[in-house]
């Protein structure tokens, strides 16, 4: 991410020793440059604090002939041996504008025997280095280093550099980190440097693509000079570039003749597993999802074991998916309705020292048999351990569902994206909930990609990557084709419904479409949910036969009251709307969900669609309220300003007039405040 503070990217400014004159002066490369020497064309960017840049210097000072990267040319009519991505760069819109449009041509220049340097280090913006072959992968992560340990001693990009105590690129200033946004992951890539011990931490990578190279490095080798070109590094760190450098314009050398050393891929360490997540569990089936943290190439197979009552079992297999970064869905059929199973996931290949995943749920009820279901609800999520998912287990919540934010992602970038899912869903006390209910859920505005944002979003399609990768919904909104859209692949929206005994969600998407036509309620005004979602939402309201309908949505039903254009009021045509087709077509059992405002309230909107409309808001699952949103409302009947907050809802047909009960309870099992309503209250006739 863009660093909180100059002093952490910091470059001494001044003071700094000279450099020596070996440093100084051209190579000898460059001093018999001629036809024969290497060619660069580098795109680099003066650190936003600092100014530092180097790049190219350093580059002509190794012996390369260098040019500036041509933009509206692809890399293989740039006319040169190596291409270089400068560190930072991709705080630069004309790096993913330039590696976006021309990634298959950099690629077709590796393969032709180029040589690709990306030093790139923002791993805000292009966590994951997006033009790397499917074969190879490399994906940063917000983790800094000062120390470099050299892995592969012998390659020609490491040979050079002079060892001290066993660490290499040692003559940095004090406080000056070498390596930033260090790799987290690789695929089918050779550690060649390392920031920490035993090779883990890469900051030099190398991949094999045809005849060619690409090096994906977190080093800030480049960051050496100052705007009117004085050394900002002490004369060792100089050197140590130099000496990189040169050793860089040897390698392009070997490439390029066919004789750079082979490319022995080191094996990435397991991650940690993830999951197993319970998803979408109906009164038959069963979607399991998890991510087993072991390397597809290798455990591509899975087997999923269920047990019932009685001694019954049965195992259903499973892919890891690498497209949806190598994740499993384990849809399971033909079961019993309100009945528990336990399940265990294992790789079907032997994986020692691998822990079985393992988990429990139980279907829905019969959709006509009396029941009684609790339901536990919450929007904005804390991504750092916190009681309160094991609080909604001690309530007795026999399914969740998460209304947004949840968790915060607040980036366009895929990498980013699916880094931080990963990290919710590895909380131990969210891990235990979710492996022990099925959990639905939907987005808001920063799961989606920001604060108070809309359709126009341009990294929305990375961000729904992420949201499929990690949910087991039972949809996820529709294909191109209008059609429902189970399968985890390219689509429109997020938007789904599920029913668990007396009661059906409806999970709307409120931002994929914001913004991003007319209307259909009101053709002057711009859309909120877009024709097909309400479609949808129309054909499965008159469809539902539940008992309760709960239709849900991140941001709230009426206005915030700030200058965020972000809830239900700013799109009112459409609401309104939704409530007449509610009245229209009397539909019973009607009420609404929402979060997003860090403040939890109940709204009593009086007979708007033929009896009394609620609305129940739960915010913050987090620690973070915002006491100027529980604004007045002549609806108002309950409010808390209050962290740490869920709702659980319970659903009761056991009795002669069915009962809807909703709790507000804090972390250490407070109740808030409660509102209760019968089913003739919401329209049901007696």
């Amino acid at each position: 991410m863009i660093k909180d503070s100059i002093r952490r990217r910091a470059l001494v400014i001044g003071g700094m020793a000279a450099l020596t004159a070996a440093a100084s002066a051209p190579s000898p490369a460059a001093a018999a440059a001629g036809d024969g020497a290497p060619r660069a064309a580098v795109l680099e960017f003066a650190d936003q604090w600092t100014r530092a840049t180097g790049l190219a210097e350093l580059l002509r000072r190794a012996g390369f002939v260098v040019t500036a990267l041509d933009l509206s040319r692809p890399a293989t009519a740039q006319g040169v041996d190596l291409i270089a991505f400068g560190s930072f760069t991709n705080n630069d819109t004309r790096y993913p504008s330039y590696v976006t449009q021309h990634a298959s041509s950099l690629r077709d220049f590796a393969a032709g025997g180029g040589v690709v340097l990306d030093l790139a280090q923002s791993d805000q913006f292009g966590a994951a280095v997006p033009y790397l072959p499917a074969e190879l992968g490399a994906v940063r992560t917000d983790t800094d280093f000062d120390t470099v340990f050299p892995v592969a001693a012998g390659h020609p990009l490491v040979a050079a550099l002079p060892v001290v105590s066993g660490r290499v690129l040692t003559g940095r200033a004090a406080g000056i980190r070498v390596s930033w946004e260090t790799m987290g992951s690789w695929r089918s890539m050779r550690v060649l440097m390392a920031c920490a011990t035993g090779g883990s931490a890469p900051c030099l990578l190398e991949g094999a693509h045809g005849a060619g190279r690409f090096l994906v490095s977190s080093l800030t080798l480049d960051k050496c000079f100052n705007a009117s070109g004085s050394a900002l590094q002490p004369a060792a760190a100089l050197r140590d570039s130099v000496t990189f450098f040169t050793a860089l314009a040897g390698y392009v050398g070997q490439v390029r003749a066919g004789t750079a050393p082979p490319v022995l891929p080191t094996p990435m360490p397991p991650q940690a597993p993830v999951g197993p997540l319970v998803g979408h569990v109906d009164e038959r089936s069963a979607r399991l999802w998890a991510r087993p943290g072991l390397d597809p190439a290798v455990h591509l197979d899975w087997s999923c074991v269920l047990r019932g009552a009685s001694g019954w079992s049965s195992t259903v297999g499973a892919r890891l998916s690498t497209a949806n970064d190598d994740t499993l869905l384990v849809d399971v059929t033909g079961l019993r309705a309100g009945t528990r199973y336990d399940f265990t996931i294992t790789p079907q290949r032997p994986a020692p020292g691998f822990t079985p995943l393992s988990g429990s749920f139980t279907t829905a009820p019969s959709a006509g048999a009396p029941a009684r279901i609790t339901m536990g609800l919450g929007s904005c999520a804390p991504s750092t351990p916190d009681a309160i998912w094991t609080r909604v287990v001690d309530e007795g919540c026999d399914s969740f569902v998460l209304l947004g934010d949840t968790p915060y992602i607040d980036s366009g970038d895929l990498a980013v994206a699916r880094t931080k899912h990963r990290a919710f869903l590895s909380q131990p006390e969210i891990a235990r909930m979710a492996a022990s209910m099925p959990v639905w859920g939907t987005w808001d505005d920063h799961d989606f990609g920001g604060n108070d944002i809309d359709g126009s979003f341009a990294g929305k399609k990375n961000t729904r990557t992420a949201f499929v990768d990690y949910r087991a919904n039972a949809s996820f909104g529709h294909a191109a084709d209008g059609t429902r859209l189970t399968a985890r692949s390219d689509g429109q929206g997020v938007y789904t419904s599920f029913r668990r005994g007396p009661v059906e969600v409806f999970l709307l998407d409120p931002r994929w479409f914001s913004r991003t036509g007319p209307s259909w309620a009101d053709p002057a005004r711009g859309t909120c949910l877009g024709e097909i979602q309400w479609d949808w939402l129309r054909a499965r309201l008159r469809a539902s036969t539940a008992t309760f309908k709960a239709i849900a949505s991140g941001m709230i039903w009426d206005d915030k009251g700030n200058a965020e254009s972000d809830d239900w009021a700013t799109y009112h045509y459409e609401k309104d709307a939704i409530l007449d087709f509610v009245a229209t077509e009397r539909i019973p059992g009607c009420f609404l969900l929402s979060g997003d405002i860090h403040v939890s309230r109940a709204l009593n909107y009086g007979p708007r669609v033929g009896y009394d409309l609620w609305q129940f808001i739960i915010s913050p699952l987090h620690d973070r309220t915002i006491p100027s949103l529980n604004v007045p409302s002549p609806h108002l009947v309950h409010s808390a300003v209050e962290p740490h907050v869920f709702l659980k809802l319970v659903a009761d047909t056991t009795v002669s007039d069915p009962t809807l009960t909703a709790t507000w309870i804090n972390r250490a099992g407070r109740r808030l405040f409660e509102v209760t309503r019968t089913a003739t209250e919401l329209g049901h006739r007696a």
